[in-house]
């Protein structure tokens, strides 16, 4: 990305029998530092501009039709889901997705362009002014404590104030419903009583209008994290808890993780002008807080 600025960015089409959705980055690298994120952990160099993220659907779209040997549109649904925190990259990010809107642009629909965001409370608040496209929000934890420990923006924007957000931003999104992510890590946010804390937390919201789905992630492991995936028992018990509350609960398919493309992993080759390799590293030496669920004698220390 940028002749010479030495870094490069991952794009990822997932191809589907119904539609054609295309994972976008929007930065190179992430200052987030999410403990099961990959690109987190390789750190941060830059912003993309508009047309490098532009040019990713660009150079997608025109090399799928040549190599599908397909005249119609290929790419029907666009994730800003790849490298990068979108809303720490705002001011590129909203004329990409009103290119990728208008008529005269990619004409795609806003209900079929998502931006997912780890929680980045006053962006969420000007998206749903500017162009507000539909939403998902990493959220990976029931409460507070934990959440600190997997999603360090949260010990800025805590999860009430998060919620209270993505509710208001309901009112003028074109999906009558936020999508909530959640990576499911053994033994560390995957157990029943987790899932009971958090149908507790999103009840309290709802309340005041919060309405959502869930979409629960294998985690998809990588050397450096220290993490595992839960097993599919595990996962299937804790949508369980949450179907049986009430809520449209999914588990997302792995698919790419044989080339390392899968969720969680993508990264490029980015030069790290943050720090952030160190801070992450310091961060795995503290021990995450468990808070609802004691760890067993065979749960994995992170």
């Amino acid at each position: 990305v940028g002749a010479g600025t030495g870094n490069g960015v991952e794009t990822v089409f997932i191809p589907e029998d119904d539609r054609g959705t295309l994972c976008i980055s929007s930065q190179a690298g992430c200052a987030v530092g999410c403990r099961f994120c990959s690109t987190g952990h390789q750190g941060f160099s830059r912003n993309l501009s508009t047309a490098e993220i532009l040019a990713q659907l660009w150079f997608a779209e025109h090399f799928l039709r040549q190599h599908l040997n397909h005249p119609d549109r290929v790419i029907s649904n666009v994730v800003m889901m790849g490298m990068g925190e979108p809303l720490q990259n705002y001011n590129s990010l909203v004329p990409a997705l009103k290119a990728m809107l208008d008529d005269h642009g990619y004409g795609l629909s806003r209900r079929r362009v998502t931006v997912s965001t780890s929680g980045v409370v006053p962006m969420i608040s000007r998206l749903s002014a500017d162009c507000p496209v539909a939403l998902a929000v990493s959220l990976h934890a029931p409460n507070n404590p934990l959440r600190d420990s997997l999603v360090p923006l949260n010990r800025k924007y805590p999860l009430d104030e998060l919620l209270s957000e993505c509710t208001l931003y309901l009112n003028k999104a074109p999906r009558d419903f936020i999508t909530f992510e959640y990576c499911m890590l053994m033994g560390v946010n995957d157990q029943v009583a987790h899932a009971q804390e958090l149908v507790q937390l999103i009840r309290r919201h709802a309340a005041n209008g919060l309405r959502c789905k869930f979409n629960l992630i294998p985690f998809n492991p990588f050397k450096e994290s220290g993490l595992l995936r839960s097993d599919d028992a595990t996962v299937q018990q804790f949508a369980s808890v949450l179907l049986a509350a009430g809520f449209v609960t999914t588990v997302r398919k792995t698919r790419g993780d044989d080339i390392d493309a899968a969720c969680g992993q993508l990264a490029g080759d980015v030069k790290d002008r943050t720090g952030v390799a160190d801070r992450i590293a310091q961060q795995r030496a503290v021990p995450i807080q468990w808070h609802t669920c004691a760890p067993s004698s065979n749960t994995p220390q992170v």
